[in-house]
């Protein structure tokens, strides 16, 4: 594994620490964040309100001042992408020791640790409101890629979807098996961009406030590969 762009690029990065973390590959890793800065340059959610025109993918300000959230974020592979690509902070959110050390690890490698705070909690009960004190929300994106064929991840998007975490306009991007059926809404959190690699399936969201722009997109199910 990488950092694929921005300040870190190319920094290799630790895998999992155990058979429980299954890590993003790279290459879907920049098929996702290819579709969230092709959604950012649309419309980027300000963290104060309201929202940002972005001339293009690939601008060094797509990502200017947003806060992210990384839930399940196992190596961390997808929130530090996020901070190389100039996220103004990152939330790490792992309930697993032995992944965070990893974080840890892989945030001093790529000299990102000034940009994060990881927080050793279930993402489920962070959705719920538990280390509200600590997080630095509200969030720009959130990056989400649980265990691979855990259905609770609908009750973690839902929960999400009610909560005060998100700026609007913001966007949610999960990974998924095939196996587990997202909804194309979870109340104000609507499914813009869906995309399909094998098994995989990478599903956007962004918060109803901004719904509007690429939100006829999601009936794209084509194989990834054709979009790297």
């Amino acid at each position: 594994m990488r950092v694929i762009a921005g300040a870190a690029r190319g920094r290799p990065l630790a895998g999992p620490p155990g058979p429980q973390t299954r890590p993003t590959s790279d290459k879907v890793k920049g098929a996702l964040f290819s579709m969230i800065e092709t959604l950012l340059a649309v419309e980027r959610p300000a963290q104060g309100g309201g929202i940002v025109a972005v001339a293009e993918p690939g601008s060094p300000e797509l990502w200017q001042g947003l806060t992210v959230l990384d839930l399940y974020a196992g190596t961390g592979a997808l929130g530090i992408e996020a901070l190389s690509r100039g996220a103004a902070w990152c939330d790490f959110v792992e309930a697993n020791a032995a992944a965070r050390r990893v974080i840890e690890q892989n945030l001093r490698v790529t000299g990102l640790a000034d940009r994060a705070r990881i927080i050793a909690l279930e993402a489920e009960k962070v959705v719920r409101g538990a280390a509200r004190a600590v997080l630095h929300a509200p969030y720009g994106v959130c990056v989400m890629d649980p265990p691979y064929n855990d259905p609770r991840v609908i009750s973690v998007i839902g929960d999400l979807a009610e909560s005060d975490l998100l700026v609007p306009g913001a966007l949610v991007a999960v990974e998924h098996s095939r196996r587990v059926a997202l909804s194309d809404e979870y109340d104000g959190l609507i499914l813009v961009r869906e995309r399909r690699h094998g098994d995989t399936v990478l599903s956007i969201y962004r918060e109803r406030a901004s719904a509007g722009p690429g939100a006829d997109e999601h009936g794209d199910n084509g194989d990834l590969s054709g979009n790297l």
